[in-house]
């Protein structure tokens, strides 16, 4: 490891890349590095260079690739890389390498560069759902932590084709950071076998991403999650509704299934296509549905989490017929009145031991303003947490990111997170959850 002028540490970052479609993402997570100042060096599998090409990992790099073990023979590159490298990435890896790793096997320059070396080894899986809950990989996975290698995901969400679940590389951002915490300011990791493994584990146990590891730490627990937007009718053609995706009530349902839960997803008006596989799912569209949908199944749920957006209030009166202008006129006059209040219904009738976590999503642009906002919120609604995020015309809603801040039922803030809501709601099982 050396530094640069500004005494920031520069490493040497050996990234393989197997071969698996995710490798596309592997792009970034280079480049990421790269800018950030690394020695970059990328080790692809001949498979991987299916999918993304050697020109392209040399570009963006900025030094050679090769997939042979033969090459550079006279400065014996598949052990030389390996004692130079400070940290060992591979993104994504397969089931295959996985394998291969766990049982020693070294048929190619990836794999006997890892053997080689006594660098940190952060690996980030990429597979269909199956192969991941496959006992062998789990075996596998296993041995692999056990010797201090960092698992990073896999995050659960829409796979190849189809399928959607537990499988889906972390994003590039969030394998980067989790990966340099193991190697920054940790300090050098004492040289022999154990010695080493005691010391990864260590650093391991400091990242606090919540998709380091693909734990089931949710295992028993019976979890109710409410995602999308309730739509109050007028008339058998039109609503009012909100924004609301669903993308991070889905989320959060997959990450818990994904940890060993059992998982009942109410769904408020969400796309059939999105919805994660595997878990039992309750279509809604009102606000009353969604209340008697959420108020049965949390009698026997250990957790219910109201990730949907609720509508306040509900036309007065549905016309069963088309709402014509040629009948009303130039304007039209809509009575509305209140829906019941979900949150606060849970809050008050839950049992002892129940968990009741709620979501705020507002405009307000003051972090101040919005944390005030939040604990005004949880005090009425006497949820045991609320996750409180900003929404606007372009962020929040309908959207792949978020950002958000979540409270205690005395208002302190026990977690913040900003990335994709798929790692952000890891990031709040672990923040309101984990039995870890």
């Amino acid at each position: 490891m050396s530094k640069d002028a500004a005494g920031t540490p520069r490493l040497t970052i050996v990234v393989g890349v197997t071969g698996g479609i995710a490798a596309y993402k592997t792009v970034s997570l280079v480049r990421g590095f790269v800018l950030a100042g690394h020695d970059v060096h990328v080790v692809p599998t001949e498979a991987a260079l299916k999918f993304v090409g050697k020109p392209t990992w040399e570009a963006i790099s900025r030094n050679p690739v090769t997939t042979d073990l033969y090459d550079g023979v006279d400065e014996v590159r598949h052990v030389s890389l390996g004692h130079r490298a400070d940290l060992i990435v591979i993104a994504p890896a397969t089931a295959n390498t996985i394998a291969k790793l766990a049982h020693g096997i070294v048929d190619g320059l990836l794999t006997n560069t890892v053997l080689a070396s006594k660098a940190p080894v952060v690996i980030a899986p990429a597979m269909h759902t199956e192969m991941w809950q496959a006992a062998a990989t789990q075996a596998n996975v296993r041995t692999l932590r056990e010797r201090g290698v960092v698992v990073i995901g896999p995050a659960s969400g829409q796979l190849t084709g189809s399928d959607s679940g537990p499988g889906r590389m972390e994003e590039p951002e969030t394998i980067a950071q989790a990966a340099l915490k193991n190697v920054v300011g940790a300090g050098p990791a004492p040289r022999g076998s154990a010695a080493q493994a005691s010391a990864a584990r260590a650093r391991r146990a400091r990242v606090d991403d919540a998709s380091e590891t693909a734990r089931l730490d949710l295992d028993g627990l019976r979890v109710v999650v409410t995602a999308g937007g309730t739509r109050e009718p007028f008339d058998p053609v039109r609503f009012m509704g909100n924004r609301s995706s669903g993308k991070q009530g889905m989320a959060l349902a997959a990450a818990a299934a994904a940890r060993g839960a059992a998982v009942t997803l109410i769904a408020a008006n969400v796309g059939t296509d999105a919805l994660p596989n595997g878990i039992a799912v309750q279509p809604v569209s009102t606000t009353l549905e969604l209340e008697k949908a959420v108020t049965e199944a949390a009698k026997s749920a250990d957790v219910v989490i109201m990730a949907a957006a609720v509508a306040d209030y509900r036309p007065a009166q549905v016309q069963q017929g088309k709402i014509k202008k040629e009948h009303t006129g130039d304007r039209l006059t809509v009575e509305f009145v209140v829906n019941p209040d979900i949150l606060a219904e849970l809050g008050a009738s839950r049992r002892e031991g129940q968990t009741v976590i709620g979501f705020a999503a507002e405009t307000e642009p003051d972090p101040a303003t919005l944390l005030e906002l939040g604990r005004s919120k949880i005090a009425r609604k006497g949820c045991d947490f609320l996750v409180v995020n900003n929404v606007g015309w372009n962020h929040g809603f309908a959207t792949d990111d978020n950002d958000v801040i979540v409270l205690n039922r005395s208002g302190d803030i026990v977690m913040e997170a900003s990335g994709t809501k798929l790692s952000v709601a890891d990031r709040i099982l672990d923040a309101t959850l984990s039995r870890s």
